[in-house]
């Protein structure tokens, strides 16, 4: 068995000590669940990226215990990156900056900047602080699901979907609850003078503007690869459709003030944006569940938030 239900203090320190080891641990955060690696350990991300089917120029995000560990990993951070991390994190927000000599190709895809992320799951900090005491300076931890698939927000949709390819006698599955986001973090580069947005999320841009004091704004076509940032992605096998007209037996999510067709099968109804995203990639997961081929989405209209849930249904949807 791989999960870990409630975790206790000493469950946590034995995680800790399995990543130090080399291990893979299914960790749970705010946005989704990631399957995480002792970031300088260049075996254990190498099995990350066997596990989840990822390409190797694809870099993983490093998630790190505190903004002290920020020198770590990162040279020349800006201050307008310091005032987004004092104020955001732990949180749904990665930046990246230029790599200091610990950020190794492997974690990178070699280039010369890396992701940095605190999250902000009360059981993934303690991992992160008894990570830290053993020594540990940051883990790789990209979502825990096969590369290009919907991302896990519950620990049992890892076990379904990377249990097999997982070692039962090391590797770990911690249960945290269900991932109160629902959608991947914010990226932001900092490299430049101004931040720009790569991926959106939770933090959206009039957050970061007012944070900062400077412009930002989404780039859709960035010159660094980031996670999630391919045109087809976070796909389930059903194909979707946005905007269009279910038929019987096609799945269907919306926002609960919209009827269901007649003969859809209703997935999701959520009321918030908040909800919505929440709720996303379970509804998706659950209508493979069912069988079901097609899955009609009405996306969310307006800005903020719901930027980020279009962002990642037009990549499903591709």
């Amino acid at each position: 068995m791989f999960a870990i239900t409630n975790p206790s203090p000493n469950a946590i320190n034995s995680a800790a000590k399995a990543l130090i080891g080399g291990a893979l641990v299914g960790i749970p955060t705010e946005t989704v669940y990631g399957l995480a690696a002792d970031a300088e350990n260049q075996a254990a991300v190498a099995r990350i990226y066997s596990v989840k089917g990822r390409p190797q120029d694809h870099p993983v995000i490093v998630h790190i215990g505190s903004v002290e560990y920020l020198n770590k990993w990162a040279i020349n951070i800006p201050d307008y990156a310091l005032k987004l991390a004092r104020e955001y994190w732990p949180g749904p927000m990665t930046l990246i900056l230029e790599r200091s000599k610990i950020a190794k190709n492997f974690i990178t895809g070699g280039q010369d900047t890396v992701g940095l992320r605190v999250p902000a799951h009360v059981t993934t900090l303690a991992l992160l602080e008894e990570f830290h005491k053993l020594g540990g300076n940051g883990i790789a931890a990209p979502s825990a699901n096969r590369f290009g698939a919907v991302s896990p927000t519950i620990a049992e949709a890892v076990q379904a979907e990377l249990g097999k390819f997982l070692d039962s006698s090391r590797d770990l599955i911690i249960d945290g609850g269900q991932s109160l986001v629902g959608v991947e973090s914010t990226i932001i580069d900092c490299t430049g003078e101004f931040p720009m947005i790569l991926r959106p999320g939770a933090i959206i841009e009039e957050m970061i503007m007012i944070t900062t004091g400077l412009n930002t704004k989404l780039n859709n076509q960035p010159t660094i690869r980031v996670s999630g940032s391919l045109d087809q992605h976070y796909s389930p096998k059903a194909k979707i459709l946005l905007n269009g007209n279910a038929s019987p037996g096609d799945g269907f999510i919306a926002i609960d003030l919209l009827d269901t067709p007649e003969g859809a099968v209703r997935l999701a109804s959520p009321g918030t944006l908040e909800d919505f995203a929440r709720i996303l990639y379970a509804a998706l997961r659950d209508g493979d569940k069912r069988g079901i081929e097609r899955i009609v989405v009405i996306p969310p209209e307006g800005d903020g938030l719901a930027i980020a849930i279009r962002d990642r249904l037009i990549r499903a949807a591709r």
